[in-house]
Order: structure tokens, then C-alpha cells, then sequence
């Protein structure tokens, strides 16, 4: 692959600088997320919103943006090219974001969040660049370097978040994304050379569309680890918006949520690190699945210590932070399995999985946060249940077996990595 590199780029891209570019491509999404939550309260007070169950639809808005925008952003990078469209979506996050920023109402901020949603092109893109460059394992290996550098923002992105609003009023976290955004692009625009091999641009007709789509359905991998990644997305959404209420209602002590969030964030930062240690030896199948066996058993035994009222803010720390380590091995794996056999259609499958993903990660984490009435029930339920149904999915996937061998993607481009060492 020989990708059309920009005159000014005056030295390659390297591989590390490669992951951090990538990992804060996709940190834009989590920081219009995670930053918020210290803010929900203050946030519902101004604009009038009496049941604070509602604040939390200025997380869910905006994640149902991310995920209808991704059925677009994917498709037009097939045709135009992963630059191009990342510089035009990133150009019309930073919009966005001082949209939200100058809100006059409830209203108006939950449709600027939607729109600040649906600009969040550098999300899907992001995976899309993945996919061109890297293929089975490796692809694996790289989207978990990856996400060590992604989940570093839930960690930091709460206490940000405090701190902005001990010297600034709620609207100025706006500024905040819409900088870190335009950071982005600036990179973007001067170090990333388009990595779309000429061979796979698409011409966006009806037809190539859905002779695409067809191959993202038709996969049974595609489709199967699509749908778990959504549910366990869902919970991960549903434990976000949920924490405010958790630490307010429950425990009493809304100060120690941001720390308790980054202590839980670090457990999947950790366990990414060690699967992109190992996933190369041990493949993505066997470290996935038996991360989702241990996440099920572990949301198991939070179910229990909530229904027999044993509930503590250590035995929270330590449970929900064991879930979370499960989840970095499996949240990765899991999407480079859906799209290991992508590699001719990538913009439009990371099109249609990310927004599958998203949206029904979305729902998930509302019908959880409906249920919340003081206690942390909802929250471990709502993963048993998540980790059971994506066990059914991934059985489906495999055709009944779980720790199959790798089995070597079909029409796998070729991995050479182009002005990327």
C-alpha cells in the first residue's frame, strides 16, 4: 500500500506517534462524554430540569448521535478517503461543540448535543485507518495499544471536568472539547497521510452499498460480535450515566466519584496492556472469551451482594472495577473480530457495526438508568445480563464452541504499513 502522503509531511509517521494520533482521534468521543459527569447536576439545575433522571440524557443524546452519524462518516471515507473526511468531521465537531456551548434551553442543548454527536466522524474513521493498515492479530494488538492511551481519558476526563467548573461556569466545558477537537485536527492535518489503498475506494452507488452491507450482515462474525459489542458498550454507558446518582444516593459522598471512576477506568487500561502483550500468542478468541466468562461470573456476584444488601463503596470499588478489568479484554477483541474479514469494505462495516454498536449500547444504557431507585441493583443486573446475552451471541458467532483457533481472515489486504514504521 502506497497511501498519498501530503507535501508538508516531512518524515513518516511512526508507529507510536500512530497509536496516540489514533487513540486521540477516538479520546474526542470520551471526553464529550466522561468530562460531563461532574456537571449533570449543575447542568439540570440551570436549564430546569426537575427529575434528575433526565440529566443523563445529555450523555445518551449525544451517544445516539455518535451512533447514527457512524452509518455516514464510514461509507464517505470509502469513497473520498480517511483524511478528507476526518479534517470535514473534525472541522464540524469543534462547531458543534460551541453550539452546546450557547444553549438556551434543555431542549436546544440536548439537539446540539445530538448534532455534536453525529459530527464525531474521527470515532468510526479511526477504526477504519486500523483496518487498512493491520489485519487478525495484529489488528487486535494495535487497537488495545490503543485503548490504553483511549482509557487514560475516563480516567483523567472526571476530575478535568471538577476542575474546569472550580474557575469556569459548565459552558466553558464546551470550549474544552471543542480545543481538544481542534488539537486534533491540526494533527490530523499536518502528520496523517491517507491510508485508503486505491483498490477498495468505492463508488457510492445503491448497488456497491449494499453489495457491501450485505458482506457486514452476511459475516457471521460481523454480525454476532457486533451485537455483543453493543451490549457490553451498554453497560459500560449504563455505569457512566448511572455514577452521579450512585455516589449521590447511594453512598453519599458525590466527591469520591471522579476518583473512584479512574480507579475502575485503570483496571481496563491495565488489562488492555496485558492483552496487547499476549494477544498475539494467544489470539483474540481465548483471551475475549474467557474475559466475558469472568465479567459474567464477577456481575454475578455484584447481583448477589446488592440483592443481600452487603453493598459498600469497597465492595463497589473492587467488583465494578473487576468488571471493567474484564472488559478490556474483551472490548477490543471483540471489534477486531467483527471486522477481520472487512478488510475491502472497512469504512462501510466500521460503518454499520460502529453504529449498531453505538445506538444499541445506547439503548441498553437507558432501559438500566430507568431502573435505578437508590440502589446499585440495576447497574451489576444490568451486566449479568448484558455478559449472558453476549455469550449467546458469541456462541452464535462460533458456531456453538468457544477458544476456536484462529482462522485466517478472507481477502486480508496486504499489512505493510505505508510511511507508518
Amino acid at each position: 500500500m502506497h497511501p498519498q502522503r501530503p507535501r508538508f509531511l516531512s518524515r513518516p509517521l511512526g508507529f507510536r506517534e500512530f497509536l496516540v494520533l489514533t487513540a486521540a482521534m477516538m479520546a474526542c468521543q470520551a471526553i464529550a462524554v466522561d468530562t460531563m459527569l461532574p456537571a449533570l447536576p449543575t447542568i439540570a439545575h440551570d436549564l430546569g430540569v426537575t427529575d434528575q433522571n433526565h440529566a443523563r440524557w445529555v450523555v445518551t443524546t449525544y451517544i445516539a448521535g455518535v451512533g447514527i452519524g457512524q452509518l455516514f462518516w464510514g461509507m464517505l471515507s470509502d469513497r473520498f478517503g480517511r483524511r478528507r473526511v476526518l479534517l470535514i468531521g473534525l472541522i464540524l465537531y469543534v462547531a458543534a461543540a460551541a453550539g452546546v456551548g450557547v444553549a438556551g434551553g434543555f431542549a436546544a442543548l440536548l439537539a446540539w448535543r445530538f448534532v455534536h454527536g453525529v459530527a464525531a466522524a474521527s470515532l468510526v474513521v479511526s477504526r477504519s485507518v486500523i483496518r487498512d493498515l493491520y489485519g487478525g492479530r495484529q489488528m487486535a494488538r494495535v487497537m488495545s495499544l490503543t485503548f490504553i492511551v483511549f482509557i487514560m481519558v475516563p480516567i483523567v476526563a472526571p476530575s478535568i471536568g471538577q476542575l474546569v467548573l472550580l474557575v469556569a461556569p459548565w459552558r466553558a466545558l464546551f470550549d474544552v472539547f471543542g480545543a481538544f477537537a481542534a488539537a486534533v485536527l491540526l494533527w490530523v492535518f499536518f502528520r496523517l497521510p491517507e491510508t485508503l489503498h486505491p483498490q477498495y475506494r468505492m463508488t457510492l452507488t445503491l448497488s456497491h452499498v449494499a453489495h457491501a452491507a450485505g458482506e457486514v450482515v452476511g459475516d457471521r462474525a460481523s454480525l454476532w460480535y457486533t451485537l455483543s459489542v453493543a451490549l457490553i458498550f451498554g453497560s459500560i454507558i449504563g455505569y457512566v450515566g448511572m455514577m452521579p446518582q450512585i455516589f449521590s444516593a447511594v453512598f453519599h459522598r458525590p466527591a469520591l466519584m471522579p476518583t473512584v471512576f479512574a480507579l475502575c477506568a485503570a483496571s481496563m487500561g491495565v488489562a488492555s496492556y496485558v492483552n496487547s502483550r499476549v494477544v498475539e500468542r494467544f489470539g483474540m478468541r481465548i483471551i475475549s472469551q474467557a474475559g466475558l466468562l469472568v465479567f459474567i461470573v464477577t456481575a454475578g456476584l455484584h447481583v448477589l451482594v446488592a440483592a443481600l444488601g452487603g453493598e459498600t463503596l469497597w465492595t463497589f470499588i473492587v467488583l465494578q472495577g473487576a468488571t471493567m478489568g474484564c472488559l478490556g479484554l474483551v472490548m477490543a477483541n471483540f471489534g477486531a473480530m467483527a471486522m477481520e474479514s472487512m478488510g475491502a469494505v472497512a469504512g462501510i462495516a466500521a460503518s454499520l457495526q460502529g453504529c449498531a454498536g453505538t445506538c444499541g449500547g445506547a439503548l441498553v444504557a437507558a432501559l438500566m438508568g430507568r431502573q435505578f431507585a437508590g440502589s446499585t441493583m440495576p447497574l451489576a443486573l444490568g451486566a449479568l445480563l448484558c455478559g449472558l446475552i453476549s455469550l449467546g451471541f458469541v456462541l452464535l458467532a462460533e458456531g456453538g464452541r468457544l477458544f476456536r483457533s484462529h482462522q485466517p481472515a478472507v481477502n486480508e489486504p496486504s499489512l505493510a504499513s505505508p510511511g507508518i514504521h
